[in-house]
């Protein structure tokens, strides 16, 4: 698959992976999801599910370390700044840099250019928030948050799985 492929599969992950309505329950049935999976395939992550003015879930698993929790707060920074999933951001990177160049005016320091971020969007309202991965390649970081989205949502995810690299 190429990248624009990608990019516009990542689109429509984003359009149709809608929540009726999205509340502390939610986040949290959403967050004991990546951590049944987590658990059952043995996966090193943290993840994190937060509205834009405060978090709803957080789990982080043996393996991982402060590293990941900052990931997650500079991957959820981005989504909700560009209102789009991390790593669409990354693939949609004009440049060969992995970090935002001065004119963009994000600071690197709070914001990454890396997969794993997944916008929250709620019919009605847009997005709200974000669900974000970090500990596993970016792309699958991403493919996980998706995952967990499309069984929370009771949505077949085979059409919204990224083919492998």
């Amino acid at each position: 698959m190429s990248k624009e492929s990608d990019v516009a599969l990542i689109k429509r992950q984003e359009t149709e992976l809608v929540f009726a309505e999205f509340n502390e329950l939610v986040a949290h049935e959403l967050g004991e999801r990546i951590r049944e999976r987590a658990l059952r395939e043995k996966l090193v992550i943290v993840a994190d599910i937060r509205t834009f003015d405060r978090q709803l879930y957080f789990m982080s698993l043996p393996g991982t370390t402060a590293d990941n929790a900052e990931w997650v707060r500079r991957k959820a920074n981005l989504v909700q700044r560009v209102q789009k999933s991390s790593y669409r951001a990354v693939l949609e990177n004009k440049t060969d840099a992995d970090h935002f160049l001065p004119r963009r005016g994000l600071d690197n320091a709070d914001f990454v250019l890396a997969g794993g971020g997944f916008p929250l969007r709620v019919r009605g309202a847009g997005v709200i928030g974000c669900i974000t991965v970090s500990g596993l390649h970016e792309r699958d970081d991403h493919q996980v948050a998706v995952d967990a989205v499309c069984q929370q949502l009771g949505v077949d995810n085979t059409s919204y799985t990224l083919p492998p690299l």
